[in-house]
């Protein structure tokens, strides 16, 4: 996968993936909880300061999940195409 693909540019194998896989649907959705509180979070000056080892944590949380949803659509996209190419 390029380092460059986006969620925009995976949307029909997420939604897939979403469907069929409940570990995926599931660190996807945990992916996008993190995603939102450390927004959050990090627009509360007051609660960012007081909370910023637990920001970390999320963050750090947050990049394992996004590494793992990739692989796993890495993963799909090689076994579609090579059942594509099969002859």
């Amino acid at each position: 996968m390029r380092k460059t693909d986006t969620w925009q540019d995976n949307r029909e194998i997420i939604s897939e993936l979403k469907q069929k896989d409940s570990h995926f649907a599931s660190i996807f959705d945990e992916h996008t909880m993190l995603d939102q509180q450390i927004n959050q979070l990090e627009k509360d000056t007051v609660k960012h300061a007081s909370r910023e080892d637990e920001i970390e944590q999320m963050k750090r949380r947050k990049l394992h999940l996004k590494d793992e949803i990739y692989q796993i659509i890495d993963k799909n996209k090689l076994q579609s195409q090579a059942q594509h190419h099969t002859p």
